[in-house]
């Protein structure tokens, strides 16, 4: 398969507590809790809502853009 289009990662941190989410809402499932300090990876920030790559073990999710550096 080519991926016709691709997202280079924007290096941010986690700079107050957030839940990483599955979806971009806050009654999305919960898949971990991100610490201030934490890297995140942006992929796509959109009505307030960063999806990326997020720690250390590099979960995937959304977490609320207000929650990131930058």
């Amino acid at each position: 398969m080519i991926a016709s289009h691709y997202a280079e990662p924007v290096n941010r941190t986690v700079r107050s507590a957030a839940t990483l989410r599955a979806t971009p809402s806050d009654g999305g499932d919960a898949i971990r809790d991100l610490a201030p300090g934490e890297p995140f990876d942006l992929l796509d920030d959109t009505l307030g809502w960063a999806w990326g790559y997020a720690g250390i073990d590099r979960r995937v999710g959304y977490v609320p853009s207000i929650a990131l550096d930058g």
